[in-house]
């Protein structure tokens, strides 16, 4: 198992313990486990203490705490007078889906795309690489860049423009698989799209992968911080799943050299 594997299967295990219905779900086996050696107060007070976490998460937005920083790192829409290249990274994409139900089927992260169709139709000399293969850790039938290049030919797209990467896991297969296709040269103004909370760490890869970029966020989650009169347990607790786990992609990614700091091309 090569090094690149090692990191991606131990990515997806810090994912799962850094989600909140991994937590609360222990604390429910945990709870159980008490019950069973009739310790009835230490059961009641792992109990308590989930419904208090449940209550918490579907009342208040805690998500936003964590996905703020990570959004606030790079301003939206960067005033652009020329780009040679526009990078969008998958994430958007249900490969499977889009191949039981024979029509490209898309989730929340939507907006990396019409954001590069966007791009692409205010710079019709860029190319566009759009890469991502499959981040399950059994593979997939299909791919996500093969789901992207079906909207976005659908959309009007000449199939020409389109430099499809297809092997990438992750972030850092990302970068380093798309710029042999891409060929960069220096001096050519590339545009990175991913979504808002994903930015400081795709950022920090292709730093790192030698390949400047220009961020262009989307996909934004944090909003105004506060109790919400409705009750949005699940969407609190995607928020805070999807930024608890992106500061722990930060920190690995970071710890196995992986990110780099490198200043900003102009666009």
């Amino acid at each position: 198992m090569g090094g690149g594997t090692i990191f991606f299967v131990a990515s997806k295990v810090l994912g799962l313990l850094a989600r909140p219905e991994t937590w609360l779900f222990l604390a429910l086996v945990i709870a159980l486990r008490r019950l069973a050696q009739g310790r009835v107060g230490a059961a009641r007070r792992w109990l308590g203490g989930a419904a208090l976490a449940v209550l918490l998460l579907g009342a208040w937005p805690v998500g936003d705490l964590v996905l703020g920083p990570l959004e606030a790192r790079y301003p939206p829409r960067p005033a652009l007078s020329r780009v040679d290249g526009i990078i969008v990274l998958s994430g958007a994409e249900e490969a499977e889906l889009s191949r039981l139900w024979g029509m490209p089927e898309l989730n929340g992260a939507g907006e990396r795309l019409f954001a590069g169709l966007a791009l692409a139709r205010q710079f019709p000399d860029a190319r566009v690489v759009v890469t991502g293969g499959s981040g399950r850790l059994g593979g997939a039938r299909s791919t996500e860049a093969e789901v992207a290049a079906a909207v976005l030919t659908d959309a009007g797209l000449e199939r020409s423009r389109l430099v499809l990467e297809t092997r990438s896991r992750n972030t850092w297969e990302n970068a380093i698989f798309s710029r042999p296709l891409a060929k960069p040269r220096p001096g050519e103004t590339w545009v990175l799209v991913t979504s808002a909370w994903h930015m400081p760490r795709a950022m920090g890869v292709f730093c790192a992968a030698g390949w400047p970029v220009v961020p262009y966020p989307v996909d934004q989650r944090s909003g105004m911080l506060g109790l919400r009169p409705e009750w949005e347990l699940w969407e609190h607790g995607d928020a805070l799943r999807r930024g608890v786990k992106e500061w722990v992609g930060l920190l690995a990614y970071g710890l196995s050299g992986r990110t780099a700091e490198c200043g900003v091309p102009p666009g």
